[in-house]
């Protein structure tokens, strides 16, 4: 990654509130604990509402797999056809970031965080118009699945 951008980051990330942190589209929630503990912690929210947990990759485990070093990294897929389906008849282009996915990391510093595209981001990228009920309801229900999964 880009030295410059690097710094960037880290200032943008000192004058934003502790708890939240968000670039290019991302939304980010510092968590209290290990990658292994967000990632089952959400798994587990996802599954007691009724959300399909379709994949849990543990990205470690893949460079492991090749001889490769990688912090704790896993990305969890999930999704509902019941909230998909809505926003896909907006904009059918918004199924490339369709099922949801939820990025758990721990940075360079030990800091583990979850990480998830924000709807709001998705409605720019496809230029989605008239699903604000169907886009406000997804962000709600993400940032409430993120931020229980980080508490």
């Amino acid at each position: 990654m880009n030295v410059r951008f690097k710094h960037l980051l880290w200032v943008v990330s000192l004058l934003m509130p502790l708890s939240v942190f968000g670039a290019e589209g991302v939304i980010a929630l510092k968590s209290s604990h290990s990658v292994a503990a967000t990632a089952d912690k959400l798994t587990t929210l996802l599954k007691d509402k009724g959300m399909t947990v379709m994949n849990r990759i543990n990205h470690t485990a893949g460079a492991a797999s090749v001889d490769l070093e990688l912090r704790a990294t896993e990305l969890v897929i999930f999704g509902n056809p019941k909230v998909g389906t809505p926003l896909m008849q907006c904009a059918q282009s918004v199924a490339i970031d369709l099922p949801q996915k939820a990025l758990i990391w721990e940075d360079e510093s030990g800091q583990v965080w979850l990480g998830y595209n924000d709807p709001m981001y998705l409605k720019q990228r496809h230029g989605i118009e008239g699903c604000d009920a169907v886009l406000g309801k997804i962000a709600g229900a993400l940032d409430n699945f993120a931020t229980a999964a980080t508490r």
